[in-house]
């Protein structure tokens, strides 16, 4: 054990904008996967409700989806990226905590998917983290290995990186039973809905078990030592140990809460960690070097 301390296109708006911006947050070539054909199970009649989009963040989420970030053909590697934005399970951030690092992604050769969750604490809306968020996240994993051969994947290389409260729909995923029902209707249930691997970026305190099942899947963890939740990752190190399961993490002097890829930061640590994320996915997803 190491330890290191129906396809849409987008040219058709899938988005509703009821703020001042007239800009889509996906380039044209982009797709969308709703992640249920007739919408979300129970909530079929929402499924078109209008989301409203302020200044990069997304709201009133009835219709939960993937957006496709593709690679180069030449660069795709085979891995398969879920991210979750964060937002406090209130709003989702899709710039900062979904569109750059999809895009950052598939510059290196991922295949990644930004995941439109049901918010569960916005105000007014029905949805709970433990029921339907979890559906969305686990849901999300099925549709894409599913979908593997169709994305050129390799279905035991599929992952999730969340950031702040999208770490806790990460979490959850990766924390509750995922086996699929070998006799359901829908291809796609029948299909292991837990993450081969899990990159947590600042994330927050729910979906964690006091106690981590044994298929936990290794981890790639960042934080800054100034951030209000630096305990998570302390306690997920802990229980890592105990399990021996595979981590690396990185706790940086400063940088706050909410820097997501690190371009806005004037601190170079903060700046690079995306390359840390690239190292660790070369070494443990890509190589599996020997241990």
């Amino acid at each position: 054990m190491r330890h290191h301390i129906l396809l849409i296109p987008l040219r058709t708006l899938v988005i509703v904008f009821v703020s001042c911006a007239n800009i889509s947050l996906y380039a044209a070539e982009n797709l969308v996967l709703p992640l249920w054909e007739n919408g979300a199970p129970g909530f079929e009649s929402r499924r078109n409700e209008a989301e409203v989009v302020t200044k990069g963040s997304v709201t009133n989420v009835h219709n939960p989806s993937l957006t496709v970030f593709l690679p180069e053909k030449e660069k795709a590697n085979g891995v398969g990226i879920v991210i979750a934005p964060g937002g406090g399970l209130r709003k989702l951030g899709m710039r900062g905590g979904g569109e750059e690092p999809a895009q950052f992604l598939a510059e290196h050769g991922f295949t990644s998917f930004v995941l439109k969750y049901r918010l569960s604490r916005q105000p007014g809306q029905p949805y709970k983290f433990e029921e339907h968020v979890l559906a969305d996240g686990q849901r999300a994993i099925r549709m894409v290995r599913h979908r593997a051969q169709e994305f050129h994947l390799d279905p035991k290389k599929i992952g999730m990186l969340g950031f702040s409260a999208g770490g806790e729909v990460v979490s959850i995923t990766c924390y509750k039973p995922g086996e699929g029902n070998p006799d359901a209707a829908d291809p796609i249930d029948r299909e292991f809905a837990k993450p081969n691997f899990q990159m947590l970026v600042y994330p927050g305190p729910v979906g964690i078990p006091s106690k981590l099942p044994n298929d936990t899947p290794p981890a790639f963890m960042v934080i800054a030592a100034d951030d209000a939740h630096t305990s998570v990752l302390l306690n997920l190190m802990h229980h890592f140990r105990e399990l021996d399961v595979d981590y690396e993490a990185h706790i940086f002097t400063r940088g706050g809460h909410g820097f997501g890829m690190g371009e806005r930061s004037q601190r170079r640590s903060i700046q690079h960690w995306p390359d840390r994320m690239l190292d660790w996915l070369h070494d443990e997803v890509l190589n599996t070097l020997p241990k």
